[in-house]
């Protein structure tokens, strides 16, 4: 189906059909691998099974997600952190692409964020705030789809464990 947008009206159908209420796993180039379920048209849970911050997992993360084009979708967000990320989905074609930019403070001393983040809001938030901020440690990446699985709407259980509990091999999974 061909997408057409104008100047007018230059947003593209926005049929999410194909990405709310899916687990996806991915690995980076880097080796780094993530855990993503969109809950629903503006949030998302995650856990981060492997990298820079492995470990961390967090619930209720508000998001901006639309469709680009047809099984193209952006997702966005700002964290307590102050880290921000955008990652590009395109479950069909199993690619993702990903930019997350930390804060020099996580860069220098991200095991602070690996836990379960919302037990820990104030302190994310103060961590942020004593910085420093700058420079960014800015980290674009492509990634592989390894797992990506309809799981419904809205389900407290999909991601509900720390990756470091969960059984030896369960993130290794591939469909």
């Amino acid at each position: 189906m061909e997408i057409t947008t104008t100047v007018a009206r230059p947003e593209p159908p926005q049929d999410l059909s194909g990405i709310v209420g899916h687990r996806f796993i991915y690995t980076y180039a880097n080796g780094w691998q993530y855990e993503m379920y969109v809950k629903n048209a503006t949030t998302i849970d995650y856990r981060i099974h492997s990298g820079h911050v492995g470990g961390r997992w967090v619930k209720d993360q508000t998001v901006d997600l639309v469709a680009l084009a047809t099984d193209v979708y952006k997702v966005s967000w700002n964290e307590p952190t102050g880290t921000s990320v955008v990652v590009n989905v395109l479950p069909a074609s199993r690619v993702l692409h990903g930019t997350i930019f930390f804060p020099r403070w996580i860069e220098v001393d991200g095991h602070k964020t690996v836990l379960f983040q919302n037990d820990h809001l104030d302190d994310m938030q103060r961590y942020r705030d004593e910085g420093p901020t700058y420079p960014i440690y800015v980290v674009p990446e492509f990634a592989h789809i390894t797992l990506f699985e309809h799981v419904g709407e809205n389900d407290e259980t999909v991601i509900d464990t720390a990756p470091g509990d969960l059984p030896a091999g369960w993130s290794d999974r591939t469909n």
